[in-house]
């Protein structure tokens, strides 16, 4: 995979996870679970192995697994509330 590869993938799944935040905010579970698919079908890619990145390209990764972890805590953020309300 080649680096331009490995950024185009990470930017879907920053795209990805970003749309999925707005999904679980507006409790809309079939497309939260949709997209989580579809995340995970993107990131087996990345599995594969790859060279690594380097100077901007590297930097940009590192920008793009931020994002990616920062929607995935907002994601959280409101599915673990939901759970607990479930369960509280």
């Amino acid at each position: 995979m080649s680096s331009t590869q490995v950024l185009a993938t990470y930017e879907k799944i920053a795209g990805l996870t970003s749309q999925m935040v707005g999904a679980a905010q507006s409790g809309d579970w079939d497309s939260l679970d949709r997209m989580e698919n579809q995340c995970a079908s993107a990131s087996v890619a990345l599995m594969g192995g790859t060279a690594p990145l380097q100077g901007d390209a590297r930097q940009r990764k590192i920008e793009l697994l931020k994002q990616i972890m920062a929607n995935d805590r907002a994601i959280r953020d409101v599915t673990d509330s939901w759970q607990t309300c479930l369960h509280g």
